[in-house]
């Protein structure tokens, strides 16, 4: 199949198979395997130009598990099967991300769905890990905790593979975000109350911001309209949790004739944002007031 995402393509050859428990009494309960039946081949077909993916799927936590297919390109045995151990499966669904050394330099690597790409993408290099049981201990622990390893440590591992840890770091401290900021506003939009599958976690104050964080107190759960809207000034919320239009902005788009659409946007929103139960997950006012401070100085 040939996969797509923004400017990414990359065409892809894909084996999968459920996952299930270890089988016969010489394996541990603990392992998960593929087993691997339905080739015409006795042997893993290469995609030429492209990529082969050897997966396993575990539907009861909705995660795959990737194996190297460089590990095992040549013939097949007469019941072949591939292992995974179970922690690493159940670490991937708390985590998103979790990378099981197998020994002999071979690992299996467990992800949720939304890292797909990113394992199609980096697939040569994350198998790779196994060479090297100092790179693989900080991406563990990168997949682990994203917080935990700071650029310091990435910086001492091999220069071939910083960019990888990276990568993983980022991904999983997006996706922990997203997360956090989505179960906390139950997946409503704070501006419409909207819910469909429709919301998604913005940053009060960006990343990019030395007073950005990752904090779900720094974080709202937004209608990708109102989202883009928040992110492009349109829309702000005031250290009261009030919904407040930008009229500077609002007087530019009059001034050349695109306001169209103005009384449709405003009657959907809220007077004042829908706030987590819990207290700490709400927006807090010093990441209000320091978006705020950043949207006048770039009118």
């Amino acid at each position: 199949m040939q996969l797509y995402r923004n400017d990414e393509d990359y065409r892809i050859r894909v084996y999968i198979w459920n996952l299930t428990h270890g089988g016969g009494s010489a394996r541990p309960r603990s392992e998960y395997r593929i087993q691997i039946t339905g080739l015409s081949t006795n042997y893993f077909e290469p995609e030429i130009g492209g990529k082969t993916l050897i997966l396993g799927w575990w539907d009861e936590v909705g995660v795959f598990a990737g194996f190297d297919y460089n590990k095992h390109s040549g013939i097949l045995g007469s019941s072949p099967s591939i292992q995974i151990r179970e922690q690493y499966l159940r670490n991937a669904h708390i985590n998103g991300f979790s990378a099981c050394d197998k020994g002999n330099e071979e690992i299996a690597i467990a992800f949720k769905p939304s890292f797909f790409i990113e394992y199609v993408r980096d697939l040569e290099p994350l198998h790779g890990f196994g060479e090297s049981q100092y790179d693989l201990s900080v991406l563990e622990t990168v997949a682990e905790n994203p917080y935990a390893v700071n650029d310091e440590e990435i910086e001492s591992t091999s220069w071939t593979r910083q960019t990888i840890i990276q990568t993983v770091k980022k991904r999983l401290r997006d996706s922990s975000f997203q997360d956090r900021v989505l179960t906390a506003y139950n997946y409503r939009c704070a501006m419409c109350g909207i819910q469909l599958d429709l919301v998604q976690a913005a940053h009060i104050v960006p990343v990019s911001h030395e007073d950005g964080t990752d904090q779900t107190s720094n974080g709202m759960a937004l209608y990708a309209l109102h989202h883009y809207a928040y992110d492009r000034g349109l829309v702000f919320v005031d250290e009261d949790y009030s919904i407040e239009l930008n009229q500077g902005k609002l007087n530019k788009l009059r001034a050349i004739s695109r306001d169209d659409g103005l009384g449709e946007f405003t009657e959907a929103l809220r007077a004042l944002i829908l706030l987590p139960p819990a207290t700490s997950d709400r927006p807090h006012r010093d990441y209000l007031s320091i978006a705020n401070s950043l949207r006048l100085a770039a009118s």
